[in-house]
């Protein structure tokens, strides 16, 4: 029970959060091709900094213990360039769709419900010859360090914590500097609104955002990791978890991810609540099939590459896992692409 109730307390502060701050990694990515505009992208850069530096800290006091996941890099590269794809097609990444069905809006149900699907079906090798592809993907291509899954501190024979800090200080300062010589002033905010609207009913700027997504990561790595899964934040292996709870004679019970994911559109609905935003919103149907389809791309692709983008960018970066490099790489090609074909060729 502890650790349904830790689950559900850590879903529902990064519902919360999302929802506050907007955030969502396809609209980060997409918005680089479509507006030319990186706002959301430095939130995600951000959240990732705060994290490496946090966990380097964690990791050298003995807190936590690095966890990367693997590099199969035929899988990492196939699954997360399918799962860029799915992603603009479902109109949000994994995280976007869950917090959004907090909100009302059902074109986000509707890719949760694909994303679901696949990811069970292809976790569970229900889908013929798709799965024996990621099986394939995955064996023939992996590749370790000894008994270690690659990362830039073991490739270079460096202890993680080091490395880590040096990268999420260097790469923060160099940020700063930029920031200061560009002249960024995306970060002023009206001061004679009230505090508690800045932080219950405006949107967030993207620095609060960035640091309060990273933070939530920061307290989920120990709290997941004393409930028996050694990993921060996640999301499709959470929703795949609760389809197989649900499915007779399927030997499983609701763990620390699957309360997470639930606690997710908790957050954000209280949010949403509070904000006055809450809606239901019905697109039309192309759109919700669409948004369906888009869904089923990227559970195929999350289980094949081994994590969706929360897995990987979020949560794999920051531990400077090879094979979470190479798959974030990869979801930002398949993003970008599918952008490009969809909404800025046409109007060329």
């Amino acid at each position: 029970m502890n650790v349904v109730i830790t689950g559900l307390i850590v879903g529902v502060i990064f519902g919360f959060v999302l929802q506050r701050g907007r955030f969502c990694m396809n609209s980060a990515i997409r918005d680089t091709v479509l507006l030319q505009d990186s706002t959301l992208l430095k939130s995600v850069g951000v959240a990732i900094l705060v994290q490496m530096f946090a966990f380097a800290i964690m990791d050298a006091a003995g807190c936590i213990s690095i966890n990367p996941k693997p590099l199969f890099w035929g899988a990492n590269l196939v699954g997360s360039f399918i799962f860029g794809i799915g992603m603009v097609l479902a109109g949000g990444c994994a995280s976007g769709i869950t917090y959004r069905v907090g909100e009302g809006m059902m074109g986000a149900l509707a890719a949760l419900i694909g994303l679901t699907t696949a990811g069970t079906l292809t976790a569970m090798g229900k889908l013929g010859f798709l799965t024996n592809l990621k099986t394939s993907l995955q064996t023939n291509t992996k590749v370790m360090i000894g008994e270690a899954n690659p990362t830039l501190a073991n490739v270079l024979g460096v202890p993680y914590w080091i490395l880590a800090l040096i990268i999420a200080v260097a790469a923060g300062l160099v940020w700063y500097l930029m920031a200061r010589k560009n002249g960024d002033d995306d970060l002023a905010c009206d001061s004679s609104i009230p505090l508690g609207d800045r932080v219950f009913k405006k949107g967030w700027n993207w620095l609060v955002a960035g640091i309060t997504v990273g933070l939530v990561g920061v307290i989920s790595f120990p709290i997941s990791a004393a409930a028996g899964r050694n990993y921060p934040l996640g999301i499709t292996a959470g929703w795949i978890t609760w389809v197989k709870v649900a499915l007779p004679g399927v030997d499983a019970s609701v763990n620390w991810i699957a309360a997470m994911v639930l606690g997710i559109i908790f957050g954000a609905l209280i949010a949403a609540l509070i904000a006055g935003e809450f809606k239901f919103r019905f697109p039309k149907w192309g759109m919700i099939g669409q948004a369906f389809l888009g869904g089923l791309i990227m559970g195929f692709g999350a289980v094949t590459s081994g994590g969706c983008n929360v897995t990987h960018i979020l949560s794999g970066i920051p531990q400077l896992g090879i094979g979470s490099f190479v798959a974030s790489i990869a979801i930002a090609l398949g993003a970008w692409v599918t952008a490009y074909l969809i909404f800025v060729r046409p109007n060329k």
